[in-house]
């Protein structure tokens, strides 16, 4: 299979558009994920940011998408180095499987033994409903966070893998 010749004002545009698009899809991803779980236990932000004030789920959306940004840019910058536009919405759903996996992983232990669970994270809620708030968000935040770092390091060896075939110009 033979490489196409590349166009270097097309190569940057496209790089632009995918480096703008990894940074934009952090902060959504931020606030989506930050949206759900303020509302399931904004008690988790008071706790665990020390939050004491008013309207946490606001500042959980707003929180979400300042670290998600963070992520976005650095994600951005791994990615684009290594450049691959076909490949962002799979590593993007990586990122929210993870997320949802996290949070039910949370749950599900602290479901089966609520007495490690809170051993382990002393700031659990003893309400059982509470705790099972506070584990989704834990969970999910941890999740999405190691869905993050596996995206980058799959999304490195599928464009290289594609760069090797020719198929990413």
């Amino acid at each position: 299979m033979t490489m196409q010749t590349p166009n270097n004002q097309t190569d940057f545009l496209t790089i632009f558009f995918v480096a703008t698009v990894c940074i934009i899809s952090g902060g959504l991803i931020g606030a989506v994920t930050n949206i759900v779980n303020g509302k399931i236990s904004p008690y988790y932000y008071q706790a665990i940011m020390h939050w004491d004030f008013e309207d946490i789920w606001s500042a959980a959306i707003a929180q979400g998408i300042l670290e998600g940004l963070l992520y976005g840019i650095i994600f951005s910058l791994i990615f684009t180095i290594t450049f691959g536009l076909r490949q962002i919405i799979k590593l993007i759903s990586l990122v929210f499987i993870c997320w949802t996996l996290g949070g039910l992983l949370a749950i599900f232990l602290a479901t089966l033994s609520p007495d490690f669970y809170k051993a382990h994270f002393p700031m659990t809620p003893s309400d059982k409903t509470e705790m099972i708030k506070f584990a989704w968000v834990g969970g999910s935040i941890w999740g999405g966070m190691i869905g993050g770092l596996l995206s980058a390091v799959i999304g490195i060896v599928m464009i290289k893998n594609n760069w090797r075939q020719g198929l990413v110009v």
